[in-house]
C-alpha cells in the first residue's frame, strides 16, 4: 500500500506524512478498535483505592472485589481519573506500580524517597523502565510481588464491572462494540496487502484453551486472527512481566524485518503512538472529537493524523 504525499492535504494531517509504502500495520485494540472494555472508571478506582490505603491484606478476596465493583463510576476521582488520561497506553503492570509507589509517596512510608518520587513523574510522563535507579532490594521485591497480584484485582473488577456483559452482548452484536468503520478499515489494510497485528498492553494468554481475556475478546468482535487472516497475530503482556507496548512494537518489527518507515501504527494511547514515532512510522490516533486533552497530548507526541473514527473518506484516499 503506498502513501501519497498529494493526497496527504487534509484536515486529518496533524503533522505531514510522506509517499512511503506501508507494509504491515500495528494497532492498538481497546478504544481503538474495540468498546468493550470500559477500563478507565475501574483503572481509575484500583490506582485511588491503592493510592490512598495502600495494599490490603484481603486484596484478592471476592469481598474486595466486589467492593471495588460498587464503588467504580460513582464519583469524580481527579487525580486518578487525569492519570488514567496521560498513561493511556502503558502497560497495566506499569499503571499499578505507579499507584503502589503513590501510595509510599502520600502516606510517607517506609519506600518514600526522591527516586520514588522521580520515577512517579516519570511514569505519568510515559516512561516505563526504571532499572538504572538505585532502590532498596525490599521495595523492589515487594513491587514484584504486589503488581502482579493488583493487575488480576483489576482485571477481575473490570470483568464484573462491565467486561463479561459487553463481551456477550458484543458476541451477538459485534458492530455495537466497534469503532466505526473498524472492521472495513481492517478489511481495506488487508485487501491491498498490509499484514496486521493487534498490540496491547494487557494480558495475551494462548496457552489457554477457549480463548480468554483480550484474545477472546477479538474473536468475539468478528476478527479472524491467524497468518495470512485479517489479524496476523496479538501480542502483549503477561501475568507476570512488565513488556511496555513499545517493546512489544520494536521486538515485532525486528522480528518481521521492517523498516519503521514502512509501518503504520493506529492507536489511542501514548505509547503506541509515541512508539510509531520513535520507529518512524505512519501514525494515526483514534480519539473522539471531545478528548481534547488527549489530542493535544498526540500532537505533542508527533502524530501523523487524528481521526474520531474510521468512516471518513479522507483516509482511504491518503492510503491509496
Amino acid at each position: 500500500m503506498q502513501i501519497n504525499t498529494l493526497k496527504a492535504k487534509t484536515s486529518l494531517i496533524v503533522n505531514a506524512v510522506e509517499g512511503r509504502e506501508i507494509v504491515c500495520a500495528f494497532h492498538d485494540i481497546d478504544g481503538t478498535h474495540s468498546l468493550i472494555r470500559n477500563w478507565q472508571p475501574v483503572m481509575s478506582r484500583v490506582l485511588y483505592d491503592t493510592a490512598v490505603n495502600g495494599i490490603p491484606e484481603n486484596l484478592t478476596t471476592d469481598e474486595n472485589i466486589d467492593r471495588l465493583v460498587s464503588l467504580c463510576g460513582v464519583e469524580v476521582l481527579e487525580e486518578t481519573d487525569n492519570f488514567c488520561i496521560e498513561s493511556a497506553g502503558l502497560s497495566a503492570l506499569t499503571q499499578m506500580e505507579w499507584a503502589i509507589r503513590r501510595n509510599q509517596e502520600l502516606t510517607k512510608g517506609e519506600f518514600d524517597s526522591p527516586v520514588n518520587s522521580e520515577i512517579i513523574r516519570l511514569i505519568w510522563k510515559g516512561e516505563e523502565r526504571f532499572e538504572s535507579f538505585d532502590e532498596p532490594v525490599e521495595y523492589l521485591t515487594y513491587l514484584k510481588e504486589k503488581t502482579p497480584k493488583l493487575f488480576w484485582v483489576y482485571e477481575q473488577v473490570l470483568n464484573r464491572f462491565c467486561r463479561d456483559k459487553n463481551l456477550a452482548a458484543a458476541k451477538k452484536d459485534p458492530e455495537s462494540f466497534l469503532i466505526k468503520g473498524s472492521m472495513e478499515f481492517i478489511n481495506y489494510l488487508h485487501k491491498n496487502g498490509v499484514k496486521n497485528y493487534f498490540v496491547t498492553g494487557a494480558v495475551v494468554d494462548k496457552s489457554i484453551a477457549p480463548p480468554m481475556g483480550m484474545y477472546e475478546e477479538v474473536l468475539g468482535l468478528g476478527f479472524e486472527i491467524g497468518e495470512g487472516k485479517q489479524i496476523e497475530d496479538i501480542l502483549g503482556s503477561t501475568w507476570e512481566e512488565k513488556i511496555p507496548k513499545d517493546e512489544v512494537m520494536r521486538r515485532l518489527a525486528k522480528d518481521l524485518g521492517i523498516k519503521g518507515e514502512n509501518i503504520l501504527v493506529v492507536g489511542d494511547g501514548r505509547s503506541e503512538i509515541s512508539a510509531g514515532v520513535g520507529l518512524g512510522a505512519v501514525t494515526v490516533s483514534v480519539l473522539p472529537e471531545n478528548a481534547k486533552r488527549l489530542r493535544e497530548l498526540h500532537r505533542e507526541l508527533g502524530t501523523n493524523m487524528i481521526i474520531s473514527d474510521y468512516t471518513g473518506k479522507d483516509l482511504c484516499e491518503i492510503l491509496c
